[in-house]
């Protein structure tokens, strides 16, 4: 009797597939208040967190309460961010998206409304705000395609730090494990054909076509 194959193990979800918890500090999703409420918080160190490559800004708002979101490049410790509908169009700020103007470079933006940001929030990445219309705001993402939201969803102004980081070589087999390990993802990934008949469709034998040499049910 064989054994399920790999993809159909890692489809079930069990806890060897799964990103590790271990490193990990807090979601990276803005603060629970009222989007209107004008608030201002000041950049109190810049931290890595595993299996993320943006890095995140720890902040300290003016009620005293600590929060983590992902760092715009230009970033220090030390600036200050605003939230609230009477901030300014300057990087790090977090405003809705109807009252920022067409063209410019929003990142971690809310994907319904109050969910604290849930996409484009990777290392390097942006959106372009391109238009406004009755039916919500209509965003440009970097993959070309568009998404119209809620205007009354949140963004952050400008673009996320860390891009080109999965540019860097990785010069050893055990480093490129270790960094696909903190994302949760499988490597190595062995070909159906060099594995065992019991294994894959594809495995047994010693020829190296594709075609399955297991029975039909």
């Amino acid at each position: 009797m064989g054994k399920r194959p790999l993809v159909r193990r890692r489809g079930r979800g069990g806890m060897q597939f799964r990103a590790s918890k271990t490193g990990k500090i807090s979601p990276a999703k803005y603060p629970n208040f009222d989007p209107k409420d004008s608030h201002v918080a000041e950049i109190i160190d810049l931290v890595h967190e595993r299996g993320r490559d943006v890095p995140l800004a720890k902040i300290r708002l003016d009620d005293g309460s600590i929060s983590f979101l992902p760092a715009v490049i230009g970033s220090k410790v030390g600036s200050k961010i605003q939230f609230g509908y009477e901030s300014g169009i300057v990087d790090g700020n977090v405003n809705s998206i109807q009252n920022i103007p067409d063209g410019t470079t929003v990142c971690n933006v809310e994907k319904q409304l109050g969910d604290g940001g849930s996409f484009i929030k990777s290392a390097g990445t942006a959106a372009t705000v391109f238009s406004h219309g009755d039916d919500g705001v209509t965003l440009k993402l970097a993959s070309g395609k568009f998404a119209t939201l809620n205007k009354k969803n949140r963004a952050m102004i400008g673009t996320l730090a860390g891009g080109g980081v999965s540019e860097r070589p990785l010069m050893r087999a055990g480093v490129k494990w270790r960094r696909f390990r903190s994302k949760g993802k499988k490597y190595p990934i062995v070909r159906g054909v060099a594995q065992g008949a019991y294994v894959h469709p594809h495995g047994g034998g010693r020829r190296w076509d594709l075609n399955p040499r297991t029975p039909r049910r």
